[in-house]
């Protein structure tokens, strides 16, 4: 016996609608998980709102942008969101690691910090380049750090910490320094 009904077509899902509450329990999940600035919460959330319209238009309508925007801003005034705080946060992250001060700007940047801010964190930043030179150098087990060969690869540090984004003078200074200069 064969059943000679068309197969069901696939159901389409139902446009789940976007709310303000939806953006804000989206808004407090993300960043009980994640610091963040306002810009890249911005663009979290219209990410999460292109998933979610996807089924209608994957466009953005204004109506949504400005949505968006007065979360953010609920956020910013409930002091749940300080992009100071972030950029402060996060140099000391990257300066622990080892990362000069160029490279701390570009991810700040990227992440949608503002040049003002990024220039305000950096200049309030007791660790200088040099010093950030010697921790990565010390991380990578380069120059000083190195337990063997450290004359045959001089050239290959150098050129490991000029591409890490140090300059020449701090580069030269954290390979050519004494034997383990942390002590």
């Amino acid at each position: 016996m064969t059943d000679d009904r068309p197969a069901p077509e696939p159901r389409q899902p139902r446009p789940r609608p976007v709310t303000r509450e939806w953006l804000m329990r989206a808004s407090s999940t993300y960043l009980s998980r994640y610091a963040s600035s306002s810009d890249n919460l911005r663009k979290v959330l219209r990410r999460k709102l292109v998933r979610r319209l996807a089924g209608e238009t994957a466009a953005v309508s204004d109506e949504h942008a400005a949505l968006v925007d007065s979360v953010v801003a609920s956020f910013v005034e409930l002091g749940l969101l300080d992009d100071e705080a972030y950029a402060e946060a996060r140099l000391n992250s990257l300066r622990r690691r080892g990362a000069p001060s160029r490279q701390i700007a570009a991810k700040l940047a990227n992440r949608g910090v503002d040049a003002e801010t990024v220039a305000r964190a950096i200049a309030a930043d007791p660790v200088s380049d040099r010093q950030a030179a010697l921790r990565y150098a010390q991380r990578r087990r380069l120059g000083p750090f190195r337990i063997r060969d450290r004359a045959e690869r001089r050239e290959r540090d150098l050129a490991a910490m000029v591409r890490a984004g140090f300059s020449l003078a701090d580069a030269l200074a954290a390979i050519d320094a004494t034997d383990d200069p942390t002590d």
